[in-house]
């Protein structure tokens, strides 16, 4: 499973956890219930936004989308790090900076 499907399946089961359909959470993060089914599926790129966005209406951290994924060889793991830092725009950029470096130091 790749780390989108993977990271979608997290989402699809903390709001299940909450008793949410997907019509609801889509309503309340302001996306379509079709994006937010293709985000479960592991088929889109949601914005940083976006997953503040779901993970404010679950009620939970961020993080909570990225724990129970494990990624067993260091350099894929960097591998989809790098590409995901390919595709971000400079605002992104100037986030994920500032993610890593209160995480690495």
């Amino acid at each position: 499973m790749n780390l989108k499907k993977m990271i979608g399946a997290r989402i699809q089961k903390l709001r299940k956890q909450k008793g949410l359909t997907q019509d609801e959470l889509s309503e309340k993060v302001n996306i379509s219930s079709k994006y937010l089914s293709s985000i479960e599926r592991g088929k889109e790129n949601p914005t940083l936004n976006t997953f503040i966005s779901i993970a404010d209406e679950l009620s939970v951290d961020i993080e909570e989308f990225f724990t129970e994924i494990q990624i067993e060889d260091p350099k894929i793991t960097k591998e989809m790090i790098l590409s995901l830092v390919d595709e971000a725009d400079e605002d992104q950029l100037k986030t994920i900076y500032q993610i890593l470096s209160v995480i690495i130091q």
